[in-house]
């Protein structure tokens, strides 16, 4: 489901999101390896006793450059879509919420890609709010370096 959503990301800008080789294996260890850190949360849905859907997310420390006081990041959250439409991945949001603060965050902060606009609305339904807008401009293949302007 990892791969699911590293995959859909890429759908939405191939040039911001990355999709390494083997993107199944990796996710596969990456998330295996979160899921054993004491600041960690990885959660599942199950349905009729088949996982349908999983959300991660961690304690970060205070971070200057966002102007961020730890929080709890939210960093992903997937239904299959056969599942969707039904309320999973709300349930899913608010565990999620519920075991990071028990883990002593002030607040959970997630991301959305700008094209996921079905995770934005349900994200504001459940009372996330807007903060930040990430942009992305691509570096020009030959760039004029600065002491030539």
């Amino acid at each position: 489901m990892g791969a699911a959503l590293a995959h859909k990301h890429h759908e939405f800008d191939a040039q911001r999101f990355m999709l390494p080789d083997d993107v199944e294996a990796g996710y596969r260890t990456w998330l295996g390896r979160e899921a054993r850190r004491r600041d960690a949360v990885v959660i599942v849905a199950e349905l009729d006793g088949e996982v349908v859907g999983y959300a991660y997310g961690r304690v970060e420390p205070v971070d200057w450059n966002a102007l961020l006081d730890s929080a709890g990041a939210f960093h992903d959250l997937w239904v299959e879509p056969k599942a969707r439409k039904g309320g999973v991945g709300a349930l899913l949001a608010e565990e999620l919420m519920r075991r990071l603060t028990a883990l002593g965050v002030p607040r959970v902060v997630l991301h959305t890609a700008a094209r996921n606009e079905p995770a934005q609305r349900m994200f504001a339904r459940l009372g996330w709010r807007p903060t930040m807008v990430e942009m992305t401009r691509e570096a020009p293949a030959d760039p004029e370096p600065i002491s030539q302007r």
